[in-house]
């Protein structure tokens, strides 16, 4: 077996519920990229269908084998091994709804972040605290919520370029937490154990403040660094 293939099948499957945008689909294409298997899931099997045919056309141009491949969401979150969500806020909880069953037993990375429009500009957290709290209501103790990925500006996932931002990652489980980092790391960014998941509120409010600083200073998606240098592992 070639030397690839042998990590590819190392590695877990991630499903990507929602990956039509800007964040599921530069997500997926650089996961891909790494050598991750990639079932993007939508609300209709043509849709997902698309939405992967779309990523594929992407790896084609950067010389990489065409290996995502795309369906409904639940028929993709049975498959995943790890499931991202990156559905607009509006939709995560029927999302979720349709799809727990599928989610018994495995981490679910909720990218969702509580924009309400038209004042996306201004912090509008959920009564339930965050939306990923609403997340581990919905599904239950059976799957490990973690929260990531609402600081990165998503149209930078499109760019060849690395991205310069660092990710905050909240979850009530350690270990959870630690392997979405490593798929953070697998991007070339650096993640950071950001605590509990209520904790993710933090990152979901700061998402409008990096919207209001965007409009204010012309800056093509601001993100943010965690400044100074560990001393001691997580």
């Amino acid at each position: 077996m070639p030397e690839n293939e042998s990590t590819s099948s190392s590695l877990p499957t991630l499903a990507m519920l929602g990956a039509t945008g800007d964040l599921g689909g530069g997500l997926a294409r650089r996961w891909a990229a790494a050598g991750y298997t990639i079932v993007i899931g939508s609300r209709s099997r043509e849709k997902g269908a698309g939405s992967a045919a779309d990523v594929n056309e992407q790896l084609r141009g950067l010389g990489m084998p065409e290996t995502v491949r795309g369906t409904d969401n639940l028929t993709a979150a049975r498959q995943g091994d790890v499931v991202v969500l990156t559905v607009p806020y509006a939709f995560q909880r029927a999302t979720l709804e349709g799809v727990g069953e599928a989610l018994q037993g495995k981490i679910l990375i909720d990218c969702t972040v509580p924009l309400v429009p038209p004042k996306v500009a201004r912090v509008q957290l959920p009564d339930e605290g965050c939306a990923a709290v609403i997340a581990q209501e919905v599904l239950g103790p059976g799957v490990r919520v973690v929260s990531a990925f609402q600081n990165v500006g998503a149209a930078h996932l499109r760019e060849e370029d690395a991205v310069d931002c660092d990710v905050l990652v909240t979850g009530d489980d350690p270990s959870a937490r630690a392997e979405v980092i490593e798929l953070i790391e697998a991007l070339g960014m650096r993640g950071w154990h950001a605590g509990p998941l209520d904790n993710a509120a933090a990152a979901e409010a700061l998402t409008s403040v990096l919207i209001q600083l965007n409009r204010k200073y012309g800056i093509a998606g601001a993100g943010i660094r965690i400044t100074g240098e560990p001393t001691r592992a997580p």
